[in-house]
């Protein structure tokens, strides 16, 4: 072909190693034609490097893996707007081109019809008309007579208010619109408006903009991405049309069929438009510089803007975002996702509650639930379970034909538009072991609308009862039991949870969890049929037809974007047969191939003293002996070694005024060792840098001539642990200049540690289940002090039932009974959501599992052993640990950095800051009269620089604390009055002298 893609630089995982982009080079074929005398050069030129997309759909970006999240935008087109007036409605058209001019039709009250070019000021509809070859009054008349048959004639009161009545003049008025000011004659009126419309560069519909318009105005086979006169004459029929229609409605701008999605094909290829005319000018610039007699294409082309315009989209567009890699299920989701913002869309600021609502036709499009709690709502959605983009970008979902009451297996695809001609029941209708419909009287969706039509008229019928919403949205079992608020925290709470080195499968589950696992791309999956030969912690090696092997790797303690930790198990034995798409390998959240955000724990819901108020959850201390919510954390520390102007910084473990245990772990690189046990404040890499030589006293300099000078001129530049952080280093990679790397500039060389941490469940910490139930661990309580069963049993877990009644998500209490089953029973409920398990189903597993039917227990408390009065909720529930967890929160500081101009303690934990005692804070304390601790706050506690450091000596030597001196603060409004020229001077109470009669003036 003309062009092609060399094979990528580097595979995945040097990418990721090195912190580069995974890349190919495009080549291409060029054509010079030198039309003079007539010779043409054919050459290969190189245009850059491109990423490439993963078999996952993502893209490593300097060794970082990014999505491109697909763009939800209206579509070009036409839409027709009504604007109210007095009792009427007065219609207008907006055509919007992919590129050029936007056309703004609108209809006075006079009845004149007049177009606005690219927001600029109205002129009559006529004028555009004339230009387009519609030239006489006469001819305008005519071709509209068949609409305009109203009272109000709105080609007449047109033309009366038009000015123009040639030609020229037609174009000099539309002139003057666009370019007021300018000289306005009619041949440069001619030329640029012209250019305007005509030149498929400077205008164009695109494919999707002429299906649009075709389809609203029932033009048949016209494929022209420009305007013609026919288009425009069309247009304005139609708004005659709709104005003499007493009835008529404007086109609904947020229906899916006239919104489409942009994926990141087309996001990037309208990124390329830009670089491609960059390219032109410097190809046009070179040309007219150059030997046009040994001209080559190489030479005229340059692929630099094309590669720098790639590389920013990449790196800095709002569509392109770092990959949400808690666990698979957030991945998963994280690349279904839409956004109506980004380039040529929404601002959050400016959308409005419409755009933001649900729509009718996002059904089995757009998942109705998920979407953000914040400022983003309703603008950034995600992809239904069964939806796909149809060639021109807009949503489609698959419906089964109905034919005389029967279900077939006959599969459409319709897109929002299509659907409302077709009667179409529901997924949940009840079908007999034929495939019958039974109920003769069906509810159906035609037209938009809810309809009862007989079982003979359905024409279509749902795929699937789960086709409505999202994957997150039918990971949630009885989702139809809970209040759709809930649902939605429930849903995007799932993509929050943390790995735990243990997963356990839901033991109430809906059925699609070992699909969602599988195509998040985390899971090893086989290629081919074979036969396992070789099983360890690092790969398996499979043996294929024809004697073939294939080695399949294993990743393991590998840093996600979230610093979860990516690691997978095997889970086939050696001499197993495997077939193609069998799983080979586990991630961190899934147990045997099926999804396992989270662990089955027996829970009892009831209140505890208090110690669940607000949502706070009790936990046994089992759940943490048994590693049930334990995860791995995995942190990487930069070094980078520069180049200074006193010369080199080195790694070294010889470092001055450290002691010795301090260097225990490191090499003689100065490098810390793996394996090493590492807590806040041990250093990590040893690197001295060189000091500015100073001018030395004589003793220094006898000092200097007996110890060597080594001590004296280099300064400590170690890494060091931050506050907070600890764990073992399980990694440590080394990138030079010498070995070829690529660092930035200064740098000789650069150090990254790996460092992981266990982190197990501890109080503060949240849980949540997924029904929206979330909370704060308040206790973690010995198992013999937690309520027990009959047969001595400890609950696990204790919420508080206050939690379920105003929050109307019942799906948790159904969960828990049918969960208790299931475990007494030894299975996995699967129930999918809208056709799950119902109350009598589940009455009579716990029958069978012998308990009683309404699934409440007499427990026992754990401390005294006595019953409590009333019986209790109790079964199995599935919690999830969010990556909210209390030791990246908890911040505590003595001493610390102070800011330098007002030398109170800085903000925040990353600062190694305080806590702000504000404003709202004084006034609580004044209201208590409390003088000394408020004195306190404001001086030796913040700004008082000599107070705290007398303070901190008392301390120490245990003294009583001296009085507090001025505060900074006073210092610096001193300042901020002497630059308003005002002299005001600090002067002790006891040197005022009384210079007036009235000392009551001057007091201080």
């Amino acid at each position: 072909s003309d062009y092609y893609f060399d094979e990528p630089k580097y595979d995945e995982e040097t990418a990721r190693f090195k912190s580069l982009f995974y890349e190919a080079p495009l080549r291409a074929k060029v054509k010079l034609v030198n039309h003079r005398n007539k010779s043409t050069k054919e050459q290969e030129v190189y245009l850059g490097d491109f990423p490439i997309m993963t078999n996952r759909g993502t893209f490593i970006i300097n060794g970082i893996e990014r999505v491109v999240v697909s763009q939800l935008i209206r579509s070009a087109g036409i839409f027709f707007a009504a604007d109210a007036f007095k009792a009427r409605k007065l219609f207008g058209a907006k055509i919007i081109p992919n590129r050029g001019a936007w056309l703004e039709f609108g209809t006075d009250p006079d009845g004149t019809v007049n177009v606005k070019i690219d927001r600029h000021r109205k002129t009559p509809v006529t004028n555009l008309l004339r230009i387009f070859g519609l030239e006489k009054n006469e001819e305008i008349i005519k071709t509209f007579s068949d609409v305009d048959k109203g009272p109000l004639k709105f080609i007449e009161a047109t033309l009366k208010k038009d000015a123009a009545k040639s030609v020229p003049a037609s174009y000099t008025e539309i002139y003057k619109r666009l370019r007021p000011g300018d000289l306005a004659t009619p041949e440069n009126a001619k030329s640029l408006i012209d250019a305007m419309f005509q030149r498929i560069d400077r205008y164009n519909l695109s494919r999707v903009g002429r299906f649009k318009f075709n389809q609203r105005l029932g033009i048949k086979n016209k494929e022209s991405q420009v305007l013609d006169l026919q288009d425009l004459i069309l247009v304005v029929k139609e708004i005659i049309k709709l104005n003499n229609s007493p009835l008529a409605e404007p086109d609904d701008i947020d229906h899916l069929g006239n919104r489409r999605i942009r994926a990141v094909g087309e996001l990037l290829q309208n990124r390329l438009y830009v670089g491609f005319a960059r390219l032109r000018r410097i190809i046009q610039d070179r040309m007219s510089t150059l030997d046009l007699e040994t001209l080559t294409a190489t030479q005229l082309i340059n692929a630099r803007p094309l590669v720098a315009i790639i590389k920013e989209f990449f790196a800095s567009s709002q569509l392109s975002q770092f990959m949400d890699q808690v666990n698979p299920l957030s991945e998963l989701e994280h690349k279904r996702r839409l956004s109506a913002m980004g380039p040529g869309g929404l601002t959050r600021e400016r959308a409005g509650f419409e755009v933001r609502d649900v729509h009718i036709s996002y059904y089995g499009r757009i998942c109705p639930i998920e979407t953000p709690e914040g400022q983003n709502i309703g603008l950034i959605s995600h992809l239904a379970n069964y939806a796909r983009l149809n060639e021109y970008g807009f949503l489609e979902t698959p419906y089964l034909k109905v034919k005389n009451g029967k279900v077939t297996q006959k599969v459409i695809w319709l897109n929002a538009l299509d659907e409302e001609k077709y009667k179409i029941a529901q997924g949940s209708t009840e079908l007999d072991s034929n495939k019958r419909i039974i109920k003769d009287n069906v509810e159906v969706r035609f037209g938009g609308k809810p309809e009862t039509y007989p079982k003979e008229q359905v024409e279509l019928i749902d795929s699937a009862p789960n086709q409505m919403v999202g994957v997150a949205a039918s990971l949630v079992p009885f989702l139809e039991h809970d209040d759709a608020n809930r649902a939605l925290m429930g849903s995007n709470m799932q993509r929050q949870a943390v790995p735990s080195i243990k997963p356990q499968a839901p033991l109430v589950s809906t059925g699609i969890e070992e699909k969602a696992a599988f195509d998040s791309g985390r899971l090893l999956i086989a290629e081919s049929d074979g036969e396992v030969l070789e099983v360890d912690g690092r790969s398996i090696v499979v043996e294929e037809a024809g004697k073939k092997k294939r080695n399949y790797l294993i990743h393991k303690f590998r840093r996600s974007n979230y610093y979860t930790c990516i690691s997978q198990r095997p889970l086939v034995k050696k001499g197993q047969k495997i077939k193609k798409g069998d799983v080979l390998a586990d991630c961190a959240s899934t147990e045997a191939g099926v999804l396992a955000l989270g662990q089955n724990l027996l829970v009892a819901f009831i209140s505890w003293e208090g110690a669940n108020f607000e949502d706070a959850i009790i936990l046994s201390e089992r759940v943490r002996k048994d590693d049930l919510f334990t995860s791995i954390y995995i942190e990487d520390f930069y070094c980078d070694i520069r180049d200074t102007k006193l010369g080199p910084e080195v790694t070294t473990p010889d470092i001055p005024n450290v002691p010795e245990d301090k260097l225990k772990n490191l090499d003689e690189e100065g490098i810390i060792r793996i394996g090493a046990e590492v807590n806040a404040g041990d250093i990590l890499v040893g690197k001295i840098s060189p000091k500015g030589e100073v001018e030395l006293t004589s003793e220094e300099k006898l000092l200097r001539a007996v110890f060597g000078e080594k001590a004296a001129d280099v300064r400590d530049a170690s890494l060091v642990l931050p506050h907070g952080k600890s764990g073992r280093v399980v990694g440590i990679k080394i990138f030079s200049r010498d070995r070829g790397d690529k660092l930035e500039p200064g740098v000789i060389k650069k150090i990254q540690i790996d460092i992981a941490q266990l982190r197990k469940v501890r109080a503060g910490d949240k849980l949540a289940g997924r029904h929206g139930n979330k909370g704060v661990i308040s206790q973690v309580r010995p198992a013999e002090d937690m309520p027990y069963l009959e047969d001595g049993t400890p609950v696990d877990i204790i919420l508080n039932p206050l939690g379920i009644a105003s929050r109307m998500n019942l799906g948790q209490v159904f969960e828990t009974h049918l969960g208790m089953a299931a475990h007494k029973l030894g299975y996995r409920a699967v129930t999918p959501v809208f056709v799950g398990a119902d109350e009598y189903q589940i009455k009579d597993e716990l029958k069978k599992a012998g308990l009683p039917e309404t699934g409440k227990i007499t427990l026992y408390d754990g401390r005294t052993g006595q019953p409590f009065s009333q019986p209790i909720t109790v079964g199995y529930i599935y919690m999830m640990k969010l990556n909210h967890l209390v030791e990246d929160k908890i911040h505590m500081r003595s001493t610390g950095p102070y800011s330098l101009i007002t030398q109170q303690p800085l903000g925040g934990k990353a600062q190694f800051g305080g806590q702000r005692f504000g404003e709202m804070e004084v006034w609580a304390l004044e209201g208590y009269g409390a003088a000394h601790c408020l004195q306190e706050m404001l001086t030796i506690k913040s700004d008082d620089v000599f107070g705290r450091g007398a303070a901190f000596e008392s301390i120490i030597r245990g003294e009583r604390i001296k009085n507090p001196s001025i505060p900074s603060a006073f210092n610096v409004l001193v300042n901020e009055l002497k630059a308003l020229a005002l002299g005001v001077e600090a002067v002790k109470k006891e040197n005022l002298k009384h210079e007036t009669q009235n000392p009551k003036q001057t007091d201080l």
